[in-house]
């Protein structure tokens, strides 16, 4: 991620801190996510896929999806069909829907489920498999017509979904996490990796090895149960470990 890409991720940041609602974070995000192409935001905690058959707006952390859509997705129990749910569950990094990796559709609900999004402006998305301290998993889509993310924006996506549902769950009344007792050398190599430092230099900074840099990292993703480095970054804003 640039300077200049991290400034304005920091920026958007502190605006979700402002946000007392999950309205208003939906808001945030998408005023500052529309030269993206970015129509519509959808974040929810996702149950095992046996038990997807049961999803209902319980599960949805934020949205704002047209009605219809909405309501149809939900009455006729897309989400056990859902191919971006069933990828959602089992990577860990974000993906494109057009993605070349991502495979296709091969049962005819799946197909159905896309056009139908389509039909409704979601045609184009990015979604980052997300998970809760608890444990559970879920993720958040940004969706429109024809999203224009290039490739250095992905890593900011990432760290504003991991911002942006964790604000969420706390605002809509989940009960607020107790800071990670992260050790000191956890916390500044968390810190150095908010400034955009790779492994290397965080080596060079602290006088250790990038052997040491990685385990310090696996230490903060175990204990902020985290999936990777831009996911810690966003928790350690969240919860205030990052100055």
């Amino acid at each position: 991620m640039s300077r200049k890409s991290l400034d304005h991720t920091l920026k958007l940041l502190k605006e979700l801190d402002r946000a007392g609602s999950v309205p208003e974070v939906v808001a945030t995000v998408q005023r500052q996510l529309a030269g993206f192409g970015v129509d519509a935001i959808i974040a929810a905690l996702l149950p095992s896929s046996p038990a997807l058959t049961g999803f209902n707006r319980q599960f949805l952390v934020m949205e704002n999806v047209p009605d219809e859509w909405r309501q149809r997705y939900l009455h006729r129990r897309y989400a056990a069909h859902d191919p971006i749910v069933a990828q959602t569950l089992q990577r860990q990094t974000g993906f494109g829907w057009s993605d070349p990796t991502l495979p296709t559709p091969t049962s005819g609900t799946a197909v159905q489920v896309m056009n139908e999004a389509a039909e409704f402006g979601l045609r184009d998305g990015y979604t980052v498999p997300l998970t809760t301290v608890e444990g559970e998993m879920g993720g958040m889509s940004f969706a429109g017509r024809r999203l224009e993310i290039a490739p250095e924006h992905r890593g900011m996506l990432t760290l504003v979904a991991s911002y942006a549902f964790g604000h969420g769950l706390l605002v809509r009344g989940q009960p607020a996490e107790k800071s990670a007792a992260l050790s000191p050398r956890e916390r500044e190599t968390l810190q150095w990796s908010a400034e955009g430092k790779t492994d290397w230099e965080i080596g060079e900074i602290m006088g250790i090895s990038e052997h040491g840099v990685d385990s310090h990292l696996r230490g903060v993703r175990m204990k902020l149960r985290t999936r990777n480095r831009a996911q810690s970054v966003a928790e350690g804003f969240r919860l205030g470990l990052i100055v």
